[in-house]
């Protein structure tokens, strides 16, 4: 499972015209997800997510995780975050996760990291073609990726 972490001022997500999710101060998280992944994995980024601290104390230094800041979240399924570029020059999404396998892991991946803030976050529509904005904070961009833990 790898993520994208964006610390935001705020975002948002839009749908056929329609915003269904925004927030300010708070994480853009793209998550994309392959065959592999399962809970162990989700509870391991989650609980990574919800504890980095990559937000400013009253110091401005990167010293206090979402969680202590309570702030907000959008989580926006995204295959991409798996392309293969090694030949030619069209990506390869070989490595993503079906429907089938990704969708219940994009809602525990939501529902685990909801449980962990204690609070409802934004998300948007797997495998809608979505709008995605965001008024990068930082700017601040941090991948994770479970198999490959640095």
């Amino acid at each position: 499972m790898r993520v994208v972490l964006q610390r935001v001022s705020k975002a948002s997500v839009t749908v056929e015209g329609k915003k269904i999710s925004s927030i300010n101060e708070g994480l853009l998280i793209f998550v994309g997800i392959e065959d592999e992944d399962n809970q162990v994995d989700i509870d391991w980024l989650t609980n990574k997510i919800a504890n980095l601290r990559i937000f400013n104390d009253e110091d401005g230094v990167m010293n206090r995780s979402l969680l202590a800041t309570k702030g907000d979240a959008i989580v926006v399924s995204q295959f991409t975050l798996h392309a293969s570029t090694k030949k030619g020059n069209r990506p390869s999404y070989i490595r993503a996760a079906g429907p089938d396998v990704a969708i219940p892991l994009y809602k525990s991946f939501i529902s685990t990291l909801e449980s962990k803030l204690g609070k409802k976050i934004g998300t948007g529509i797997f495998g809608a073609d979505m709008k995605v904005e965001l008024l990068n904070d930082g700017p601040v961009t941090i991948q994770i990726d479970t198999k490959n833990k640095e």
